[in-house]
Order: structure tokens, then C-alpha cells, then sequence
């Protein structure tokens, strides 16, 4: 049963976003950072309901697309995280290492290609055991150096990691564009979050991968947050563990293997930002506890009656996730803030008229308007629910209408980042030879070369904004947590 809050929300989201966000963490019970090590959090109910609901989609997806689930150790031997020389040099400095048992020294898992790739090297004989795809739920660990904050940096994420195993590159890449296509079914078609398919550049790809491919969603403060990012790891990992398997005419090849992490702790910040408003969350449907929260209005003279109501209609709504609050030490007024603070959907009121009417109140969470409905109506919630999803959706496309801007010099550039919005420039290369130009936005503009797009084919034309050689790629630019 849901507790008091202290207060509403003090703040406007467009005037002060970062208190916005401290405040809806805490007040809608989402999470408490209370008494846990530094970049750490306890996920309360309400916040690990809505997390549950979201692995559910996403290993729904996941099951739909072949995927099976697996449960891996949470710690890895130091041989095997060091296995693959760049991946250990890239990670080391984040690595949780435990005190050592009978001299063996283990890591808390800061990711597992290490962890995957011998389970396939044991289970993979040949072609026809492939493709071997395969996921887990659960937390990794990273000693995140940078300052922490609640769900965006954390030391603990809890997160999907799917791990496959194909015989070809084809496969594999196929494999990549299908995890962005994942992507693009749950976290933007369902969850209402759309995203920029980012190809990072070579400096900042995934620590031993041949490419990464990151989901960049923009806040409302104008910085981008990276969400779930897919991997092509090629041969690296499978040449560093000997992972093999015979082909169809017998020749024996290394595994094709890829990685995907969608974060549910992390996309949570993008669900609670994008949609949320001034006066709390406000939640997609298919993610919300209680999809509908009832309230009855009554005095002591038609409680019973307007509670024998309130569960007449809560019983035709089986098929839903329903909340009757019918606590009488609040007000209904604190009750309607209550559940607007915690986003719920839809609110319905009853009282002494609607029973006498045989109708219902339906609050809206979205528009925030109410209409009275006959119970003769009610599977017009059904309508609505989708409805609902399909506004918070384009009301996140729209957001994004704009954010783009293509710029020519450096003084644009620096006006559309201080704008909080992502620039479309020129760029001298994507690889080793323009780490020097992208090492500059990083000092002097305090902003991230965040890569090409990746299902875009856009040509250069002219000179890199930044050196003013030829240019080989078009880049975004932007702010980042």
C-alpha cells in the first residue's frame, strides 16, 4: 500500500531539471540512497514494479526474436577477463576485484563476453549448433570513477545482456541490426523512448569489440544519455578463448560472436524524464503498476453502497493492473495527488452520482482531463489504454522535432551544444586519425563526438569543422551524462 509523501514536486522540470529529477526519484518512491555505499541505491517497490514490467517486454522481445535465458556467475577469474588484452585494458580501471580465495583472484562481472565465450567454446561443435543466442537478467559491476547519481552513473546496473554465436560475419552483423531493431520495438514503440542508432567512433567503442553501435536518447536538460548498445565483437573473443567449430565441409573457423545491453535501471531515467511533468511521473501504460488506481468518494452515509460499486466496476476490469484506494485517513484531493505524482494512467472516481448513474469519472493522466463514462461503456478503457501509449509516444517524437541542427563553423557548433541540442557536422574520420579533433570538442566545448548515424548512408561535403581537412564522415555532436 502506498505511504504518505512528504510534498509534491517544488520545481519545474524546464526551469530546474536536475532538482526535478532528484525530487521525483525520491518523492514517487522510486529509489533510496540511503544508508548504501557511494553508487549504490536500493530500487523501492514502486520504482522495482516498474522495472519488472519492463524486463518483461524486453524478454518477451527477446524470446520472440530466438533468444533463450541463461543465469551466469556474478564473478569472473582474472585469467579469463584478461583472456582478451584490449577488453582487460579497457575495463581494468572499473573492475571490482575481491579479496583473493585460495589464491585465485575474481572479479565482480563488469560485463561477460568473458564468461559467455567458454560456455560456447564447450557447447559449440559445428555449424549446425548455431546460431547460438542466448541472454541474462542481472546486475554488473563497475567502480565507476566519475561523480555517481541515482540510475544515470551507477556502480550497479541491472540490465539484459544478450550474448550470440554465429558461424559468419553476415550473421553476426545481421544480428547487430536486428538488436537495434529490438530496440526500436520496445524501448521507443513501448516505452514511448526514441533514440539516435549512434555507430561510436573508434576511440570510444566497447573494449574489445570491432564496433560498437550505442541508442542515444536526449533529456530534457539537452544532454544525451547512451542506452542499450550493441556489440560486434567478430573473432576476438573466440580467438582469444579458442573458441572453434566445424563448418559445413569440415574446415574448422573461430565463432562470429555480438553483445547487447539494454539497462532497465538506465532507460528508467529516460522513461521518468521524457515523460514526466510538474507534477510527477507519468507512465506508458504497458509499464505502470496499477494501469488504473479507483477511488471512491464517500461520507458515512453511502460508503457501502459507493464502495460495492467501486468493486462492481474493479471486477470488470480483471483483465488490468488496479489499485482501490479507499483509505479514509486521506482525502480524496491527496489521493488524486498522489497518484499523479506517481504517474499512474488512468484514475476513476465514484461517487454518490456515479453510483446513482450507473457511470464513472476516468481521469486521464496524459491530458489531464476527466469525462464521465457509462458502465455500460467500460471497454472503452481498452481503446484508450492504446491510446494512451500512442500519445505519450508521439508526444516524445515531437520533442525531438527540431533537436537536430547541421552547422558549418565552430561558433554554430558551440551555439547549437550551449542550445542543448545535437549538432550535424563534418568531420575528418571517425577512426584513430580523428581522436585529436574529438579530444578538442571534449576540452573546449565540453561536449562528445558521438558517432555517425548507423542506418544512414550521409555523405561529406567540405572540410571538418574542426581541423579543416577533408572530411570522411558526418558526426553528431552533443553534451552526455
Amino acid at each position: 500500500m502506498p505511504k504518505k509523501n512528504k510534498e509534491g514536486i517544488t520545481v519545474k522540470k524546464d526551469e530546474n531539471f536536475s532538482e526535478w529529477f532528484s525530487q521525483i526519484i525520491e518523492k514517487a518512491e522510486i529509489v533510496d540512497i540511503r544508508g548504501t555505499a557511494k553508487g549504490f541505491m536500493v530500487i523501492r517497490p514502486w520504482g522495482a514494479e516498474i522495472i519488472e514490467n519492463m524486463y518483461k517486454l524486453y524478454e518477451k522481445e527477446l524470446h520472440k526474436k530466438g533468444h533463450k535465458p541463461t543465469f551466469m556467475p556474478s564473478v569472473i577469474p582474472e585469467e579469463n577477463l584478461k583472456k582478451e588484452s584490449s577488453h582487460v585494458k579497457g575495463f581494468t580501471p572499473e573492475v571490482f576485484w575481491l579479496k583473493e580465495i585460495n589464491k585465485e583472484k575474481l572479479a565482480l562481472r563488469p560485463t561477460s563476453e568473458t564468461l559467455y565465450t567458454p560456455m560456447f567454446k564447450l557447447w559449440i561443435r559445428s555449424h549446425r549448433d548455431m546460431p547460438m543466442k542466448l541472454y541474462q537478467r542481472g546486475s554488473v559491476f563497475r567502480l565507476d570513477t566519475k561523480s555517481t547519481r541515482p540510475l544515470i552513473r551507477t556502480r550497479e546496473i541491472l540490465w539484459i545482456e544478450a550474448h550470440d554465436a554465429f558461424a559468419t560475419k553476415k550473421e553476426a552483423e545481421a544480428q547487430v541490426q536486428e538488436d537495434i531493431q529490438i530496440t526500436e520495438n520496445v524501448m521507443h514503440q513501448q516505452f514511448g523512448i526514441p533514440f539516435l542508432p549512434m555507430k561510436r567512433p573508434t576511440w570510444d567503442k566497447f573494449a574489445g569489440a570491432e564496433y560498437t553501435i550505442g541508442s542515444d536518447v536526449l533529456m530534457p536538460d539537452g544532454k544525451l544519455i547512451q542506452q542499450p548498445s550493441t556489440h560486434l565483437m567478430g573473432q576476438k573473443f573466440s580467438k582469444a578463448f579458442n573458441a572453434k567449430f566445424k563448418d559445413e565441409k569440415g574446415k574448422e573457423d573461430y565463432l562470429w560472436t555480438t553483445a547487447y545491453g539494454p539497462a532497465m535501471s538506465r532507460i528508467l531515467v529516460s522513461v521518468i524524464s521524457m515523460h514526466g511533468d510538474d507534477n510527477g511521473l507519468i507512465l506508458p501504460f504497458m509499464l505502470a503498476p496499477y494501469q488504473i488506481v479507483l477511488v471512491p468518494i464517500f461520507n458515512a452515509q453511502n460508503k457501502s453502497k459507493v464502495i460495492k460499486y467501486t468493486h462492481e466496476i474493479s471486477n470488470k476490469l480483471k483483465c488490468y493492473r488496479t489499485y482501490i484506494d479507499n483509505r479514509e485517513e486521506y482525502s480524496p484531493g491527496w489521493k488524486f495527488n498522489e497518484w499523479e505524482l506517481k504517474g499512474i494512467p488512468f484514475r476513476i472516481e465514484i461517487g454518490e452520482k456515479e453510483v446513482k448513474e450507473k457511470k464513472f469519472t476516468l481521469f486521464s493522466r496524459l491530458t489531464n482531463k476527466k469525462d464521465l463514462i457509462s458502465i455500460k461503456n467500460l471497454s472503452k478503457i481498452d481503446k484508450l489504454s492504446k491510446e494512451f501509449d500512442k500519445n505519450l509516444i508521439k508526444k516524445a517524437d515531437k520533442f525531438m522535432d527540431g533537436k537536430i541542427e547541421d552547422c558549418k563553423s565552430q561558433e554554430d557548433l558551440k551555439k547549437i551544444i550551449n542550445n542543448g541540442k545535437i549538432a550535424r557536422v563534418n568531420f575528418c574520420s571517425t577512426d584513430s586519425n580523428g581522436e585529436k579533433c574529438a579530444t578538442y570538442v571534449e576540452k573546449e566545448l565540453i561536449a562528445e563526438v558521438r558517432g555517425t548515424y548507423a542506418n544512414k548512408n550521409e555523405s561529406p561535403k567540405g572540410k571538418c569543422i574542426i581541423c579543416s581537412k577533408k572530411s570522411t564522415d558526418i558526426v553528431y555532436i552533443g553534451k552526455s551524462y
